[in-house]
């Protein structure tokens, strides 16, 4: 056997006789050539590794012979043109791939954080490719020629819908509050009730921010019951804040209790220091499954001298930290330094204007912002949707899947497994970091491989996880979906699915549930009409 490999290793192209090759003839000339001949070079690599390590691993014993004969017959498959080329491609295809790509939420979760949180409005999105495509007035005011703030766009939105005095933006909430506490309270004392200290993850935790900002952290109660007096008592000369944190991502339900904004406010009103409320989510609409949630209105109506909050949660809009209050706090977080190392950039500016005007209008803003549009939806409106998934992905399957355990084989095994769907209620999750508590009635397709010889004789390689993972690595044209896996059946929850998407959903679980154990190095989609 030691020959033939040894014949193989010599039969291997040298890449620049593959890049001359009539089979990458295409490829070159559409991509960069050094990305070209790196793929060239890695596909090489490959099948040579593959050749030298059927070398060590060359068995012993009476079936020696046969086990050498199947393994040299798949490694000729490998040295060809063809099989190169192809591999190459892969490659290629891999590294040229945006590493950013859009998916399909079938998880059940709206605000999504792996996966990007809200999707924008269709009016966001207008204004932010506005902005890209050109210059804009980012700090620039047409009325004068003169200098302008970028602060300005949105300020007066934020005022109008808030009932605040002022108001600026960042680039996140995190940032808003760090902004805030360095502003208004580095160097000095910060009262914060200890069942308040929160992690919202990413590491992201009360002591230590407050730390990283100069701030000086004084907790006060026990982590289920602070009460005003607590507060009082721990008042002192060096007081600069009084700090609400909402528990957004957790509760603490039985023997509780907290103190409300409106009777710190009072408190701090008496003794002269500044309230501060860290809404996070940031609730502007008035849905009925934000019962849970504190508005910005009623923190701003409650006389919180500065209330922050995220813009792409419960507000629905781009990523952004936003900050509401009375104009001397905020001017005083607009004029520190760490204000320009946290401000936004002009697309989410845009983005944000377009989704806050449409606030205006609270039907309008329900109907046009996704997020609002999703957990607004009643569970007559799941179940049609999910039931519309079911025909449109049994339309594609059909020619697909086996209907019964008999179907197309291959090599004497069958590779179409039996698949069933079914539709069934489920709760869907607001995510963000929000409304921890809320399901919202929702319904699922639920696909189950229930049998087939395939599904009994490949084992665990095809089954819903199988389909799963596929479902994630589909390539171009198709679009990801992301679903989830409970009670041996794949979850397609509708909840954050557009009428729009049902579609590009069928494609790829279509996809996802044909032949298993085929490479997905090989299996490439049909294109698109």
């Amino acid at each position: 056997m030691r020959e033939e490999l040894q014949a193989l290793l010599r039969a291997l192209p040298s890449v620049e006789e593959l890049a001359q090759s009539a089979e990458m003839a295409s490829v070159m000339g559409s991509h960069p050539r050094t990305l070209a001949v790196e793929a060239i070079r890695t596909a090489v690599a490959e099948v040579r590794r593959a050749i030298l390590d059927a070398g060590i691993r060359a068995p012993g014993g009476s079936d020696t012979t046969e086990h050498a004969e199947a393994t040299l017959a798949a490694l000729r498959s490998l040295v060809t043109p063809d099989a190169l080329a192809a591999r190459a491609c892969n490659h290629l295809e891999s590294v040229t791939r945006p590493n950013l790509r859009r998916v399909l939420n079938a998880t059940g979760v709206v605000v999504h954080t792996n996966l990007g949180r809200s999707i924008l409005a269709p009016q966001a999105i207008e204004r932010a490719m506005e902005a890209a495509a050109g210059y804009s007035t980012l700090e620039y005011r047409l009325s004068t020629g003169t200098r302008g703030s970028r602060h300005e766009h949105v300020e007066g939105l934020l005022t109008e819908l808030t009932g605040a005095e002022a108001a600026m933006v960042v680039n996140n909430n995190a940032a808003a509050v760090l902004l805030m506490l360095a502003a208004l309270a580095h160097g000095h004392e910060v009262i914060v009730s200890r069942g308040q200290l929160v992690e919202i993850g990413g590491s992201f935790r009360i002591p230590d921010i407050m730390r990283v900002s100069g701030a000086r952290l004084v907790e006060v109660g026990t982590t289920n019951k602070t009460r005003l007096s607590d507060y009082e008592a721990a008042i002192s000369p060096d007081t600069a804040l009084l700090l609400r944190v909402h528990s957004s991502n957790f509760k603490i339900v039985g023997f509780t209790e907290e103190v409300g904004v409106t009777d710190l406010v009072s408190l701090g009103a008496a003794r002269g220091i500044p309230v501060a409320d860290d809404l996070g989510s940031g609730a502007l609409a008035s849905l009925d499954v934000f019962d849970q949630e504190p508005s910005v209105q009623e923190s701003v109506s409650a006389g919180a001298d500065v209330v922050t909050f995220s813009g792409d949660k419960l507000l629905g809009g781009p990523q952004a930290g936003i900050v509401a209050g009375r104009a001397p706090w905020i001017e005083a977080m607009k004029r520190h330094p760490l204000a320009r190392a946290v401000r936004v950039d002009k697309m989410t500016l845009a983005a944000l204007e377009g989704t806050l005007r449409l606030y205006r209008d609270p039907e309008r803003a329900v109907h046009d912002i996704p997020t609002l549009r999703y957990l607004s939806r009643g569970p007559a409106e799941t179940q049609g949707l999910a039931e519309e998934l079911v025909e449109r992905l049994g339309n594609r399957l059909e020619e697909k899947v086996a209907a019964a355990d008999a179907g197309r084989t291959e090599g004497g095994l069958e590779t179409e497994a039996k698949v069933t769907l079914s539709v069934e209620v489920t709760g869907a999750k607001a995510g963000g970091g929000a409304l921890p508590l809320l399901e919202v009635p929702s319904h699922a397709v639920v696909l189950r491989c229930t049998g087939g010889r395939a599904a009994q004789t490949a084992g665990p390689e095809w089954s819903v996880v199988e389909v799963e993972r596929r479902l994630r690595l589909a390539p171009p044209p198709l679009t990801p979906v992301v679903a989830r896996v409970g009670r041996d059946a794949l979850f397609l929850d509708v909840a954050a699915l557009g009428q729009d998407e049902l579609d590009l959903v069928a494609e790829t679980v279509s996809w996802a549930v044909r032949a298993h154990g085929e490479d997905d190095a090989n299996a490439r989609p049909e294109g698109r009409s």
